[in-house]
C-alpha cells in the first residue's frame, strides 16, 4: 500500500447512510500515507458532520460551490488540480446520473469536470436502485469515460433488502485506491532519471548552484516506479524523502552526476530533469577564502565547462531513449526546440520556470512536450504528481513507437 503514500485524494461523500464508512475511509487513507481533502455534497451532511470529517481528514471541509472564503483558499478548481484522485464514496444512484449527464450543479460535480486526475466511484443504495436500467446505463457510460467504479459490494442492506448496492469496506476501498497507481506500462524496464540540482564548490565553505528542489524529478522517479520500471533516481542535494522502490545515488557535482548516470548505464530510458551547473570555478580554493582589503570589493572566480551529461548519454553506441528538461524563463519552445536537435533527443519537456505558480520549488507545474518532429504537445497546469505520471505515460507510448 506504499502507492498512496503521499498522494493527494479528494474524497467525495454523497447523501447514503453509507456515508458513515466514509469516516473510517479517511483514517485507512492517512493510515497509508495519503493526504485528503473532503468535499460534501448537501445530502451527505445529512448523515455525516463536516466537522468529524475535518478532525480525521486535518482539513477543513469544502461544502459550497459559492463559497467566497473558500474559493479565496482552496476553491474548486484548485482542488482540482491538486488532486492525483478523485474518489467519491458513497456515491449515489442521483450522484452517478449526474456525472453521466456531464451535471456540475455543486461542488463535487464540479471538481469532477475541472480534474484531470483519474476518477472512481464507490456506488452504494438499494439493490432495486442499482440494477435499474437507468442505473446501469449511467455505469455503462461512467465507465466508458474511463471513470473506474469499485463495487457495489452485495449483502444485507439498512432498508433491510438483501443484494447488490453495498459500498465496499474502507480497508478495499483503499487497497482499489492503491491500485489507480499501479499501470504497468514500464513493466520490465530500466529507467534512469537524473533530480535536482548540482554544487559546485569555490572552497571549503561555498559553493555555485541553482534554486531547483528535486520535487519535479522524485515525482517522475516515483510515477515510473508504479508504471512497473525498474528505475535509477540520480540527485543532487536535496531534502526529499526517497520513493518507494526506487534505488536513490546521491551525488553533488556535475561531474558526480555523470559518473554515477555512466555507472547506472545500460538503461532504456532516460529522463534528465536534474539542473546541472553548465560551469563550475576553475580552481577550488583549499582554504575559505578570505576578504583581501587590496582587492576592493570584487572577486573574481575563473570559470570553465562543466560536462554535457545529457548529450554524452544520448551520445553513446548503446544510447537509451533520451528525453530532457528545458527550464527557461523566456523564449520557452525556441530553447527547448534547438536544445531537443543539438543534444540528439528524442523529447524534450520545456518548463517555464520565469512563472512562480509552475516553477523551482513550487507544487504545481505545467509543461509542453517537443518530439523530432517538432510536434507539441500541451499538459496544463496540475500537480506535479499528477503532470509525472502523464509524463510517464506519454513517455512510454512514444518509446514503444520508438
Amino acid at each position: 500500500m506504499q502507492r498512496l503514500y503521499r498522494k493527494r485524494i479528494v474524497l467525495g461523500v454523497g447523501g447514503g447512510i453509507a456515508a458513515y464508512k466514509s469516516a473510517e475511509l479517511v483514517r485507512r487513507l492517512r493510515d497509508h500515507g495519503a493526504e485528503v481533502r473532503v468535499v460534501m455534497t448537501q445530502g451527505g451532511r445529512e448523515f455525516i458532520t463536516p466537522l468529524t470529517l475535518q478532525a480525521l481528514s486535518g482539513h477543513p471541509v469544502h461544502l459550497d460551490l459559492l463559497d467566497p472564503a473558500a474559493e479565496a483558499a482552496m476553491g474548486h478548481i484548485e482542488l482540482a488540480r491538486w488532486a492525483d484522485l478523485v474518489l467519491i464514496a458513497p456515491a449515489t444512484a442521483d450522484l452517478m446520473a449526474r456525472l453521466a449527464q456531464g451535471v456540475a450543479n455543486d461542488l463535487l460535480t464540479t471538481v469532477v469536470l475541472a480534474t484531470n486526475a483519474p476518477v472512481a466511484l464507490a456506488p452504494a443504495m438499494n439493490q432495486a436502485m442499482w440494477a435499474d436500467p437507468a442505473t446501469q446505463a449511467n455505469r455503462e457510460q461512467l465507465l466508458a469515460r474511463g471513470i473506474r467504479l469499485f463495487g457495489p459490494g452485495s449483502g444485507s442492506q439498512a432498508c433491510g433488502d438483501i443484494g447488490m448496492g453495498r459500498m465496499l469496506e474502507a480497508e478495499e476501498l483503499a487497497r482499489a485506491a492503491a491500485d489507480c497507481f499501479e499501470t504497468g506500462m514500464l513493466t520490465g524496464k530500466h529507467l534512469l532519471i537524473t533530480a535536482g540540482p548540482t554544487q559546485e564548490n569555490i572552497d571549503p565553505v561555498r559553493y555555485i548552484t541553482n534554486h531547483s528542489s528535486g520535487k519535479m524529478g522524485f515525482a517522475l522517479a516515483e510515477a515510473a516506479a508504479e508504471a512497473g520500471a525498474r528505475v535509477t533516481l540520480v540527485t543532487g542535494p536535496v531534502f526529499l524523502p526517497t520513493p518507494d522502490r526506487v534505488q536513490r545515488i546521491d551525488v553533488v557535482s556535475a561531474r558526480d552526476m555523470l559518473a554515477a548516470c555512466e555507472a547506472a548505464m545500460p538503461c532504456d530510458i532516460l529522463i534528465a530533469a536534474a539542473a546541472v551547473a553548465d560551469y563550475r570555478p576553475e580552481v577550488v580554493a583549499p582554504h575559505k577564502l578570505k576578504k583581501d582589503p587590496s582587492t576592493g570589493d570584487g572577486l573574481l572566480l575563473q570559470m570553465v565547462r562543466n560536462p554535457d551529461i545529457l548529450a554524452t548519454l544520448a551520445g553513446r553506441t548503446d544510447r537509451p531513449f533520451c528525453v530532457g528538461f528545458a527550464a527557461e524563463t523566456e523564449n520557452l519552445l525556441e530553447y527547448a526546440a534547438r536544445k531537443l536537435r543539438d543534444k540528439n533527443l528524442d523529447l524534450i519537456v520545456a518548463n517555464d520556470v520565469a512563472n512562480p505558480s509552475i516553477g523551482f520549488n513550487s507544487e504545481d507545474n505545467a509543461v509542453s512536450v517537443i518530439d523530432r518532429q517538432q510536434h507539441e504537445t500541451r499538459f496544463g497546469q496540475a500537480s506535479k504528481g499528477h503532470i509525472a505520471r502523464a509524463l510517464v505515460a506519454f513517455i512510454a507510448e512514444r518509446y514503444k513507437e520508438s
